[in-house]
């Protein structure tokens, strides 16, 4: 996977007993110039039961995201089974194997990373972060619950902010979905 892919946004992704809260921020960046301030990387999928965070390349993001979502009507929104085969036919397809995204999805019982390799990656913490902000979001997601937070999606917005104050690539302007 290219280095650039990295580059342009921050998705982080928290399960706790009490909730799951996904977040994204809104750049969008080309080359060295931000293009959009504003964009939604997270989506709702199978009635707002599954929510997808997506960070790469915009175009694949969402060819991948299509697929997801036709994997999961195929196996009756069972999220972790159309993870498992949009990752198998992301490793043998040659076309797919090209796209340069990740997708974080998320439902009541599963937080997966979908990475472009094809692999599923589940977190042994519940704490998903990817993208140029990523490390960042996910050592303040650490850091907040280590000292007591307990809201996922106060955790999710406050761990975003501080990327966004350190990582170039990524902004202020969030879009934070909870599962409860």
């Amino acid at each position: 996977m290219k280095n650039d892919a990295m580059h342009g946004t921050t998705i982080l992704a928290v399960r706790m007993p009490k909730g799951s809260a996904i977040g994204g921020d809104g750049q969008v960046t080309l080359g060295e110039s931000i293009i959009k301030a504003n964009a939604k990387k997270i989506r709702k999928l199978a009635d707002g039961k599954v929510i997808v965070g997506f960070a790469g390349a915009t175009a694949d993001a969402f060819a991948l995201l299509e697929r997801f979502e036709q994997k999961l009507a195929a196996t009756q929104a069972s999220t972790l089974k159309a993870a498992v085969a949009l990752a198998k036919e992301w490793r043998t397809d040659r076309v797919l194997q090209r796209l340069n995204a990740f997708l974080v999805i998320m439902d009541h019982d599963t937080l997966v990373l979908l990475s472009g390799t094809g692999d599923i990656v589940e977190p042994d913490d519940g704490i998903i972060a990817v993208g140029s902000g990523g490390n960042v979001a996910l050592a303040a997601a650490r850091a907040f619950i280590a000292a007591g937070m307990t809201d996922p999606a106060q955790i999710v917005e406050k761990s975003l902010a501080i990327a966004s104050d350190i990582c170039i690539y990524t902004n202020h302007n969030f879009t934070v979905e909870v599962i409860k």
